[in-house]
């Protein structure tokens, strides 16, 4: 049964969880490197990957290895850390913020929090911005991950390459490749979450103009990627969360009018590019439009919030095995994995591995990512119960 922990952005762990998590293992310290600047994640080194035995690996590991890529800054707790030197926060009273290349403020860490959130959303101020200009004037799509802008420019697709190869030489994991190519979130990002919802209803052909363009710029980039990275990658992680805890941010009718035929484009053109399976990280109560996602041509669902309405591990399994990867699921996040004691998380993971792991198209791992008031104990219970305890009766 493979274990993803930290193979992409929604399978790590807080960067302020991350010291004492090596410290409980009784590992010698580590600079704690923020991966994802935005959600504050940690890099997972080497060594806590072979002690949990992860079969996993992110893209960006083969990047942004030298410390000149790297700057001092202090975790909300202040311990100290690095930061890409691309995304150096800057200080104001009482926040930090994140800026884009043109110096808009485009996100901010209040004191007190531990993650930046949005203040900005471009094509709200500027309806008549190009979609390119307004990605680059999103938090979410201009402030990166490695490789980040270390991959950008005429010599990228080059660099992309051989970051690529030498990470797949070195390594037995699995290789999985961030695209995003996000289309409900990006108009989220790019309108703001209400005027977008709002849009979908009422401005059906706006979105539709909207959504032709956004997924030409999408297309364009995937062939730049998977020129770079095609042949040494597994998997290929796009993202759009559809769900919330009730159930579906839509009905399955819009998902089939506005984003069904483009998720099916881009899907199918990474699969003619390159051996790849494909995987949509979607948060939320999604079960009614899984249907539809198959049919599009999807691999792999993550993070499998099993907490969220009509998300019963057993009924997903029983429905939708023979067809779909269920990528997550393994822990809940949201109460087990916080709140319970480590038997509690350990008799957890047994019973979510009896469920979704017989017959295959099971990668264990916790709903999203682990926060920072997750006790460190309980990681390890939840790790070690899928090495030595669920994965034995499995």
């Amino acid at each position: 049964m493979p274990i993803d922990f930290s193979g992409h952005r929604s399978s790590g762990i807080s960067a302020l969880l991350y010291p004492k998590l090596r410290k409980l293992l009784e590992l010698p310290p580590s600079p704690v490197r923020v991966y994802d600047p935005i959600q504050q994640l940690a890099i997972v080194d080497a060594d806590v990957l072979d002690r949990f035995g992860v079969d996993t690996l992110e893209l960006g590991r083969g990047f942004a290895l030298d410390d000149r890529y790297w700057r001092e800054w202090p975790l909300p707790d202040g311990t100290p850390a690095l930061m890409p030197s691309w995304a150096p926060p800057r200080r104001e009273e009482g926040r930090w913020v994140l800026e884009s290349a043109g110096g808009r403020v485009l996100g901010q860490m209040v004191d007190g929090s531990q993650y930046f959130e949005q203040t900005y959303s471009p094509l709200a101020e500027d309806p008549g911005m190009d979609v390119r200009d307004a990605l680059a004037e999103c938090l979410w799509t201009a402030v990166g991950s490695p490789p980040g802008p270390l991959a950008a420019g005429t010599e990228g697709v080059r660099l992309l390459r051989d970051g690529s190869r030498a990470l797949r030489r070195g390594t037995e994991r699995a290789i999985l490749g961030l695209f995003g190519g996000n289309l409900l979130e990006a108009g989220e990002f790019l309108f703001g979450m209400d005027r977008f919802l709002f849009m979908l209803a009422a401005e059906p052909r706006e979105v539709h103009r909207f959504l032709d363009r956004l997924v030409e710029v999408h297309l364009a980039n995937l062939e730049r990627f998977l020129a770079g990275v095609g042949g040494s990658i597994d998997i290929i992680v796009f993202g759009d969360d559809l769900g919330m805890q009730t159930g579906p941010l839509i009905s399955p009718a819009m998902y089939r009018e506005f984003f069904k035929p483009r998720h099916a484009r881009m899907w199918g053109r990474a699969k003619e590019l390159a051996p790849v399976k494909v995987k949509l990280h979607c948060c939320g109560g999604v079960r009614p439009l899984l249907p539809d996602l198959i049919e599009a041509g999807l691999d792999a669902i993550n993070p499998v919030q099993t907490s969220c309405a009509g998300m019963d591990p057993a009924e997903l399994k029983r429905e939708f095995g023979r067809d779909l990867v269920f990528w997550g699921g393994g822990c809940d996040t949201q109460i087990v994995l916080p709140h319970s004691t480590a038997e509690q998380v350990r008799e957890h993971v047994r019973e979510r591995v009896r469920i979704l792991a017989p017959g295959g198209g099971f990668v264990f791992q916790q709903v999203h990512n682990i926060l920072d008031f997750v006790p460190p104990e309980n990681v390890v219970a939840m790790l070690d119960e899928v090495n030595h305890g669920a994965a034995r009766g499995a």
